[in-house]
């Protein structure tokens, strides 16, 4: 037999009652997950952190598809206005130029291609059309020619605005490398010819590449 302390008694459970240990152990079950609480909420939120970023994420690359969609149709835009503003100018009459060897006889535009930008000379139509002391100091021809550097991306833009007057001998583009350029800078300055051609051609632009003339 057990013996107690003084003033100690032992707490019988009644025999037969269902409730009593069942109810502690509901205590037991309600007190003991809240250990795992903290953990369970962050694991919440980095997944809800998580799913938002990855909407984000979606919601930047539709952005940026609808950005490019749109620029894409702006750009296809310009460029029918400028072929048919091109269009306007005849088609070339070859026999016009077809004895023109020296460039600086070339009346119509006339495309030099450097490393890093172009050159675009362009010579304007004499207004009197008379005859009169052409050539003379009174009429330079070097007067009426104008020279633009301009960038490859900004080549289609220059072309479209030159007067009908730069077109003698209708839609054609002489385009020639800038010569005394060095052999390191050829290779980017082919490139850039053949962009340049690419454009003009896009244009429907037709080109004289010189100097194979």
């Amino acid at each position: 037999m057990v013996e107690l302390p003084p003033n100690r008694t032992l707490t019988r459970f009644p025999r037969g009652n269902p409730t009593s240990l069942p109810a502690i152990l509901n205590i037991v079950m309600l007190v003991r997950p809240r250990k795992h609480w903290p953990g369970a909420a962050l694991f919440l939120a980095l997944s809800l952190f998580a799913c938002r970023k990855e909407q984000q994420a979606v919601e930047g690359v539709a952005q940026k598809a609808s950005l490019a969609e749109r620029n894409a149709q702006a750009q296809a835009t310009l460029r029918d206005t400028q072929r048919a503003t091109l269009g306007a100018i005849p088609l070339p009459t070859k026999s016009l130029y077809l004895d023109v060897h020296d460039p600086s006889a070339w009346q119509n535009p006339f495309l030099t291609v450097e490393a890093d930008k172009l050159d675009l000379r362009v010579s304007l139509a004499d207004a009197n059309t008379s005859s009169v002391g052409e050539g003379t100091m009174l009429r330079p021809e070097a007067a009426r020619r104008q020279e633009l550097q301009i960038h490859l991306s900004d080549l289609a833009e220059a072309i479209t605005a030159l007067p009908p007057e730069a077109w003698r001998y209708g839609r054609v583009v002489a385009v020639a490398e800038a010569p005394g350029a060095s052999s390191a800078d050829r290779p980017r300055i082919r490139r850039n010819v053949e962009a340049s051609i690419q454009q003009l051609n896009d244009l429907g632009v037709v080109v004289e590449e010189w100097p194979s003339r």
